[in-house]
């Protein structure tokens, strides 16, 4: 009797579990290991060493669950725009109901950490240039970027405010790297520019300018920062620096 041989698989399925394979080790193990190298060598060059910038990223990591209150609002929002979805930037997101009061908090990991690190760059570009060009050159990038995101900021009620992903890091270094021209040959000075206009920038023009019309949101919570380790604030001076 001849035996033949049956390939329970067809070759389709083959193929779909072969990407699954692909996709599943591209999430779990390459994609972390290109986010964790990008972000050591951001840091390293804005001259941190890599066990500081790992150090950094994990208060980051535990920081963006930490939300410290400041202050509580009495809510306005308008309620007809609720109990539906709303699109802003290619982005889609539904609307809950309304609350009553709105609890404006802080971010740790979005918030805190990026302008310390911010604050300690702006106090070591006056060691590094033996002056305040470098100083006044990053704050004027503060202000092209604080002007730009806060054009395209948009307020999502119930949510918060939404800023497309793309536009404060890359406002970050154009000014950055034009900036940079008028620094007198300060090698790290786009670097420094770029991620301090890119955090600051993007905390005054979408979260500080905006306070006002938080109340009009019906939000449950405000947090400066947002989502944290993922929010635009931290991840704009991040990738505005490493392009820079």
């Amino acid at each position: 009797m001849d035996r033949v041989v049956f390939n329970p698989f067809s070759p389709l399925v083959l193929f779909l579990l072969f990407g699954l394979f692909i996709f599943f080790l591209f999430a779990v193990i390459i994609f972390p290991v290109i986010f964790l190298t990008a972000i050591g060598a951001t840091f390293a060059k804005l001259g941190f060493s890599w066990w500081q910038a790992f150090l950094i990223l994990l208060m980051t990591l535990a920081g963006s669950f930490i939300n410290i209150p400041v202050r509580t609002l009495e809510s306005r929002p308008a309620s007809s725009v609720y109990n539906r979805y709303v699109a802003f930037y290619g982005r889609f997101y539904r609307i809950p109901q309304p609350v009553q009061r709105t609890v404006i908090a802080v971010n740790v990991g979005g918030a805190v950490i990026p302008v310390a690190i911010s604050l300690y760059l702006l106090y070591d570009s006056v060691v590094i240039s033996g002056g305040y060009l470098l100083l006044w050159l990053a704050l004027v990038g503060v202000a092209v970027v604080t002007a730009v995101t806060k054009l395209v900021a948009r307020p999502v009620p119930g949510l918060g405010i939404a800023t497309p992903f793309f536009v404060p890091p890359l406002a970050a270094l154009l000014a950055a790297l034009s900036l940079s021209l008028f620094a007198g040959g300060v090698p790290v000075a786009a670097v420094i520019i770029a991620y301090v206009s890119g955090t600051l920038g993007t905390l005054i023009g979408a979260d500080l300018l905006n306070l006002n019309r938080i109340a009009d949101l019906g939000a449950p919570m405000a947090s400066i920062g947002g989502a944290g380790t993922f929010d635009g604030i931290f991840l704009s001076g991040l990738l505005a620096a490493l392009l820079a």
